[in-house]
């Protein structure tokens, strides 16, 4: 089976460090999906803006392998190591969401803001809390059913025994003021940084990491489940 790209999603994310693990954590997160030209046709949107939310099937780009030579030597791996469980635990590919995949394929459940069906782009759906990258290939779109697709009472395995946990963030106000004729700036930053962007197994409170955000370039530092911004570029 061949697969194209039906479109793509634009995010505030070039780069993979700090998206948010699984969709809908940061569930002001922002992002639009704009179609490939073939696909811009008003009609295959008709009836979608009655659903709250939608599936999206797309591709794991930035893992993408170099070249076919390469592709045909490396073989796929049965077991990853999940962030979850702080990178240093096994688990088979299939009980995991990870990105190392046979096929690198991402399933992400995220709710609609809003559709335009004729701007200069063709329709575009805007979506919120989004786990994807700037750029990334979707390729299929499907409506999300409450009575097929919500299983609130199921068992979740590994994940059931480890609670999201969030950081108490703090920007300061010298950089709150830069940013003040942009709200929504800083409630989708704030609600990113909590979900604690770094590698799990890195804890290191002296450490400055740099996360590229929306155009900006926002350094921090985590100590005792405090994080504090110490500029942003």
């Amino acid at each position: 089976m061949n697969i194209e790209p039906i479109a793509h999603i634009h995010s505030a994310f070039p780069e993979k460090f700090g998206i948010p693990r699984q969709s809908g954590l940061a569930e002001n997160l922002s992002a639009k999906i704009v179609f490939e030209p073939q696909y811009r046709n008003a009609d295959a949107l008709r009836g979608i803006s009655e659903f709250d939310y939608i599936w999206l099937i797309w591709e794991f780009s930035a893992n993408r392998r170099r070249g076919k030579a390469d592709e045909a030597h490396a073989p796929w791996q049965p077991t990853v190591r999940p962030p979850r469980l702080g990178g240093n635990k096994s688990m088979g590919v299939f009980a995991t969401r990870s990105p190392f995949r046979p096929n690198p394929l991402g399933l992400s459940s995220v709710r609609i803001d809003h559709v335009e069906l004729d701007s200069a782009e063709g329709p575009v759906i805007w979506v919120r809390g989004a786990d994807l990258m700037d750029g990334t290939p979707i390729y299929d779109i499907k409506p999300y059913i409450t009575y097929a697709d919500s299983h609130p009472e199921a068992a979740s395995g590994y994940v059931d025994s480890l609670p999201e946990r969030k950081l108490e963030v703090t920007i300061p106000e010298g950089l709150v003021s830069r940013f003040a004729r942009n709200g929504k700036f800083l409630v989708e930053l704030r609600e990113v940084l909590s979900l604690d962007p770094r590698p799990s197994y890195q804890d290191d409170p002296e450490r400055i990491y740099g996360l590229s955000f929306a155009g900006h370039n926002v350094k921090f530092r985590v100590t005792d489940g405090k994080l504090t911004v110490t500029d942003i570029e």
